[in-house]
C-alpha cells in the first residue's frame, strides 16, 4: 500500500490529506498547529507529532504550507529515505521552486514542482487541477496521488519550475478578476448604482465571469467565510509582481496587491480574498 507523508493541513492541505486517505493511500500528516490536522484522523489519516514522524519510510513527500520559506524550514529538518517522491504542491514562487529544486538534488530525492489551481471547494471534492514538472519515471506514481487530489493533471516537462510559472499566470488573472470585481461593486456604490445591476446586466453576455458571481455577493454582504484566505492571496500576489519584475507592468496584481494588504492590515487576513473589497472601499 503507498504511503504519503503530507506535511501541511491548512484551508487546502486538510481536504486533499482526506481525499487521499478516501482513496486508499496510507496517510501520515503534520501540521505546526496540530488542532488543525486533528480532524484527519476521522478520516482515517494518522495524525503525528512531527514532520520526521511522517516521513519515515513514506513513498511520497507532499508539502501544501504556507510559502517557500516554511516549505524550506520543514525539509531541511528530513531525513528522507531513499525512494521517496517528493511532491511540491505549495505556491512558492520563481525563487523559491529553483531554491527547493536544489534541496531536493542534495537531499537525493525526485522532486515534482506541481501547484494546484483550486481552493477550498474543490479541494474537498477532489476536484483541484494540477499542474505538474518533474521526471518521466515518477509520473505513474504520482498518478496515484494526483488522481486522489484532482480531477485533472497537466504534466508540463521535466524542468522544475514550469508548473510555478504557470501557477502565476494563473494567479494574475485570478486577482485581476477578484479586485476588478470589487472595484465595480465599490464604484456602484459611490455612483448610487443598485449593485445586483452589475449581475443582472452581465447575465448572457461574453464577459459574464462565474468568478464574479461567486466572489461579488461576499463583497455585498461584507461576510467572508474563506476558501482561500486573503493572507495566502496577498502572498500570492507578491509573487506574481515579483516575477514580473521590471520586465512588464502587471499593474491588476499590484492594485490586487496593494488592496489585499489593506484588507490583512484591517484584520481580514483569515478571511475569503473576497475581503480585497474592504482594501478598495474608503472607511
Amino acid at each position: 500500500m503507498t504511503t504519503v507523508a503530507f506535511l501541511g493541513t491548512g484551508i487546502m492541505g486538510r481536504p486533499m490529506a482526506a481525499n487521499l486517505a478516501r482513496a486508499g493511500v496510507t496517510v501520515r500528516a503534520w501540521n505546526r498547529t496540530r488542532a488543525k490536522a486533528e480532524p484527519l484522523a476521522a478520516e482515517g489519516v494518522t495524525v503525528v507529532e512531527a514532520p520526521g514522524e511522517a516521513v519515515k519510510g513514506a513513498d511520497f513527500l507532499v508539502t501544501m504550507l504556507s510559502d517557500g520559506p516554511a516549505v524550506a524550514e520543514v525539509f531541511r529538518g528530513l531525513s528522507l529515505e531513499p525512494g521517496t517522491i517528493w511532491l511540491q504542491t505549495s505556491t512558492v514562487g520563481v525563487e523559491w521552486v529553483d531554491r527547493l529544486a536544489e534541496a531536493s538534488v542534495v537531499a537525493g530525492v525526485p522532486f515534482v514542482d506541481c501547484p494546484v489551481m483550486g481552493t477550498k471547494g474543490p479541494a474537498e471534492q477532489g476536484q483541484l487541477q494540477v499542474l505538474a514538472a518533474g521526471p518521466d519515471n515518477v509520473h505513474d506514481g504520482a498518478a496515484e496521488v494526483f488522481d486522489a487530489i484532482g480531477s485533472r493533471t497537466r504534466w508540463l516537462g521535466t524542468e522544475p519550475g514550469t508548473a510555478t510559472r504557470l501557477k502565476l499566470v494563473m494567479n494574475a488573472w485570478i486577482l485581476a478578476l477578484t479586485n476588478g470585481t470589487g472595484e465595480s461593486l465599490a464604484l456602484a456604490r459611490v455612483l448610487g448604482v443598485d449593485p445586483q445591476l452589475f449581475f443582472d446586466v452581465m447575465s448572457g453576455t461574453g464577459f459574464d465571469v462565474p468568478y464574479a458571481r461567486a466572489k461579488g455577493p461576499m463583497m455585498l454582504s461584507g461576510e467572508y467565510p474563506a476558501s482561500f484566505p486573503a493572507s495566502l492571496a496577498a502572498k500570492d500576489a507578491r509573487l506574481v509582481v515579483e516575477a514580473a519584475g521590471h520586465a512588464i507592468d502587471v499593474g491588476g496584481a499590484a492594485a490586487a496587491l496593494a488592496h489585499l494588504e489593506s484588507a490583512v492590515e484591517a484584520g481580514h487576513g483569515e478571511d475569503d480574498m473576497a475581503a480585497v473589497y474592504e482594501g478598495i472601499v474608503k472607511r
